[in-house]
């Protein structure tokens, strides 16, 4: 399936809502033990766009910092109302912004390149064998 130029996204609520204008950078899974925390599950699954495509265009993200594991700061914009994870942000790599895939409008076109943070893996969630697995954070 071809990936859009053009997508959209948000909350459960529709509280907090943004619009990207540009193409996807990049899309992965990440299993660091902050990604299951955050997302309640095994992984999350993130798609990465410019951070100069990326726009909100409705509501205020409430935003929770973290440190990664390389010591700069993550910044995890949620919805107020309703509390679900909409995106983020690493201070390292601040020209990028990460989406949770689940919170785009249509995400069947998701489809990940990669599975980083792998010895965090949950033994009950199989990852899929033909993608490219990363202990950590691949350069």
């Amino acid at each position: 399936m071809p990936l859009p130029e053009s997508f959209s996204g948000g909350c459960l609520c529709g509280s907090v809502r943004y619009q990207v204008e540009g193409r996807v950078r990049y899309m992965g899974n990440c299993h660091c033990r902050d990604c299951q925390q955050a997302t309640g599950s095994a992984y999350l699954a993130a798609v990465g766009v410019k951070t100069a495509d990326f726009k909100v265009t409705k509501g205020e993200a409430k935003w929770f910092v973290s440190k990664a594991d390389n010591g700069h700061d993550m910044r995890r914009a949620f919805c107020p109302d309703c509390g679900s994870p909409v995106f983020l942000e690493n201070t390292v790599s601040s020209h990028l912004t990460v989406l949770y895939a689940g919170s785009l409008d249509d995400p069947s076109w998701y489809e990940p390149g990669r599975d980083i943070y792998t010895t965090s893996a949950q033994p009950w969630n199989p990852m899929n064998m033909d993608l490219p697995k990363h202990d950590k954070m691949p350069e």
